[in-house]
Formats: structure tokens, C-alpha cells, sequence
């Protein structure tokens, strides 16, 4: 359900909504939610200083609830 919610907050503020894929990945600290957006809109996603990525970690983190959840924002260029 998390990864459904930041992927259509984040599709909504992009201009290559299709580039959007949210990835949840589950770590032995805890879950990690992958946001991999289009090169040209990773600045969008940041945000100036960052406050976009915060808002979006803040929404995220209310959904959540006592678990939490990271989000780490790639762009789709970039390989594991």
C-alpha cells in the first residue's frame, strides 16, 4: 500500500509519469521504498534544500505508522 501512495504522489508532480516505479525492499533494518524516476525529474522529486524528498518522507512516515519506512529517491539511469 505504501508503495502505491508514493508512486501516485510522485507520478503527480513529474513530467515522465511513466519513468515512476516504486520498489519496496525489505532490509534487515527495516523497509526501504526505491523511488526511480526519469533523470530530467529528479530535481522535482528533491525539491529545493530537499524539502519535496522531506514532504514525501513525511507523508510516507504517517502512512507507516510505528514501522516507518525509508525512501531513497534514483534516477532510472543509474544501475544496481
Amino acid at each position: 500500500m505504501l508503495a502505491e501512495a508514493l508512486e501516485h504522489l510522485v507520478r503527480g508532480i513529474v513530467d515522465n509519469p511513466d519513468d515512476v516505479s516504486v520498489r519496496d525492499k525489505e532490509l534487515r533494518r527495516g523497509s526501504v521504498l526505491e523511488v526511480r524516476v526519469h533523470p530530467d525529474d529528479l530535481g522535482k522529486v528533491i525539491g529545493r534544500g530537499g524539502r519535496t524528498a522531506s514532504a514525501f518522507r513525511t507523508v510516507v512516515g504517517a502512512l507507516a505508522g510505528r514501522g516507518g519506512a525509508r525512501v531513497d529517491f534514483v534516477d532510472v539511469d543509474r544501475r544496481h
